[in-house]
């Protein structure tokens, strides 16, 4: 096991000007306690000003707003009750933001607060208009503090997925670093928490089966998604080439020596270079809900991966979901694996009646024809770089992102 826990990565520093989204869990926030811990965010600020006067520009996603809330509101403990959550993370968010102003302004860091849903990145018009602010705020050297919508967002508060939102943001401002601060070092072989044999991964590469093994549900009162959510946010990222760093947020001056590739925290390697894609094509990646699945036999998946083809009804083998024409739906192998993902040109029922047909035979059984093609290659994006690079093996591959 010895030998799988570090792999080769580049050992230079960040350059000038890179782009870091750095999102800090709740436990770092309250430093494990249940209210925001001031001394914290002073330490993160005095380094995130320091990081902007050598060029870098920071994106903070933070997590906290229910422990603050839970915590102002002299509750025990966090309540189940969604709109106990909800209730909470509005009495919270203010405490968090004003706390954040205060230290930051502390160290001539002038702030902003953006609060996102997933109807953010659903809506293709509201996806562009909070990239084009993000871009503008980093121009003008503003330190944006993210977080999510807790108090309408009821997926989020069930499912706890900041981190999901940290890795969308990462690829919507094309990031070259995606940082996730945490209670841990990194990511251990076991548990860390109830094994004394655990551990820590040092380096690992985003498609390695061991990232299956150590996937720990959070440990934490307020913290919902443990190694799991954030693995799944470094597979994300990592499908515009961006690698993680999972690394303690309370070791000293961790993202200082997180520049200098000089710290402790395990990196997950995207495997790839990051590649120019279209606006359009980063929006289908960022899409956080897709509404329907379409299972693809091995010929189509050769199309697309092989070939860089349109999707043809003809290796359509079965289809869950319900969705209309120009909804974004999955592409994956019939056993499971996300292959890509497209806008597709008719509806479910009508993608029903078609599967499996040859493209000519469409009118025949619809009455019209939309399209010949059930999502045109102009439409469709590969998601897993495994496919990408061992082509009709990686098709099959179960290291792909679930």
């Amino acid at each position: 096991m010895r030998s799988n826990l570090k792999v080769n990565i580049d050992t230079g520093g960040l350059k000038r000007g890179a782009r870091l989204v750095v999102k800090i869990g709740t436990a770092v926030i309250t430093n494990n306690k249940n209210a925001v811990c001031d001394k914290v965010i002073n330490s993160l600020a005095s380094q995130i000003s320091t990081l902007q006067k050598e060029g870098f520009k920071v994106i903070i996603v933070s997590s906290g707003a229910i422990a603050a809330g839970v915590h102002r509101m002299g509750w025990q403990q966090k309540p189940k009750k969604i709109s106990h959550l909800q209730a909470a993370a509005a009495v919270g968010q203010v405490s968090l933001v004003e706390t954040y102003e205060k230290e930051f302004k502390k160290n001539g860091l002038t702030t902003a607060q953006v609060l996102i849903t997933g109807e953010d990145f659903s809506s293709r018009k509201r996806y562009l208009n909070s990239r084009a602010t993000f871009e503008t705020l980093l121009n003008e050297n503003i330190l944006v503090i993210v977080n999510e919508n807790d108090t309408v967002s009821t997926d989020e508060i069930k499912v706890g997925d900041n981190d999901t939102l940290a890795a969308s943001i990462a690829n919507a401002i094309q990031a070259d670093l995606f940082v996730i601060l945490t209670d841990q070092k990194g990511l251990f072989t076991e548990n860390p928490t109830s094994s004394s044999h655990a551990e820590l991964i040092q380096s690992v590469h985003v498609d390695d089966e061991m990232l299956n093994r150590v996937a720990f549900r959070s440990h934490s009162e307020f913290g919902t998604g443990g190694m799991e959510t954030k693995i799944k946010a470094a597979r994300i990222v990592a499908r515009l080439g961006i690698d993680t760093i999972i690394a303690s947020g309370f070791e000293a001056d961790i993202l200082l020596k997180i520049k200098s590739r000089n710290f402790v925290g395990t990196t997950i390697l995207s495997g790839k270079k990051s590649k120019a894609i279209s606006a359009r094509k980063q929006w289908m990646l960022n899409h956080i809900k897709a509404k329907g699945r379409l299972y693809l036999d091995a010929g189509a998946i050769a199309a697309l991966v092989q070939y860089d083809k349109s999707l043809l009804p003809v290796g359509i083998v079965k289809i869950d979901g319900r969705f209309d024409r120009g909804d974004l739906v999955v592409c994956m192998t019939e056993t499971g694996v996300e292959v890509a993902r497209g806008l597709i040109n008719y509806s479910s029922f009508e993608a029903e009646k078609i599967s499996g047909l040859l493209s000519e035979q469409i009118e025949k059984v619809l009455g019209y024809i939309e399209e010949p093609e059930i999502i045109h290659k102009d439409n469709l994006i590969l998601i897993s770089s495994s496919f990408e690079d061992s082509k009709t093996t990686g098709a099959n591959s179960s290291k792909a992102e679930q």
